[in-house]
């Protein structure tokens, strides 16, 4: 039996695959294929040129990295996106720049991390009642700081 997820993909002219830089790490870097500028507060569909299909029971997520966060304050906009086995158009990450000074994105730029991820199914059971647990009812900052 195959270990992890096997994946077929297209590229388009200029398109670099998603890489990781160390064995060990979770994410393969994106890159851009593509040259825009987003401002201040705008947010912007960034292509990849890569287009993917995973084995079914997979799915990838999209997320930020930290480096572009913290030196440029510019982040994924829909942290984690989904991109779900089936879905064949090209693979584009949507920025937005919370900075205060114009971001370039230039073709070849890595711009965000793709991890693959199992899905599981899960089953429903309508109950009366949920167990008891230390939480409870507590609901955002319940637990303290």
């Amino acid at each position: 039996m195959r270990e992890g997820c096997y994946c077929k993909f297209t590229l388009d002219a200029g398109a670099r695959l998603p890489e990781k830089k160390h064995p060990e790490d979770a994410g393969y870097d994106i890159y851009a294929n593509e040259h825009v500028v987003i401002n201040p507060g705008e947010r912007y569909a960034v292509a990849t040129g890569v287009h993917y299909q995973p084995d079914p029971g997979w799915y990838m997520q999209v997320v930020p990295r930290s480096g572009l966060a913290f030196k440029n304050g510019v982040t994924v906009l829909n942290t984690p996106g989904t991109i779900d086995s089936n879905y064949r158009n090209q693979v584009k990450v949507i920025l937005v720049n919370l900075g205060s000074e114009p971001f370039e994105v230039n073709q070849g730029d890595r711009i965000a991390q793709m991890i693959f991820t199992p899905v599981y199914d899960v089953v429903f059971d309508q109950v009366s009642d949920l167990d008891d647990s230390d939480r409870g009812q507590g609901g955002f900052g319940s637990t303290g700081k």
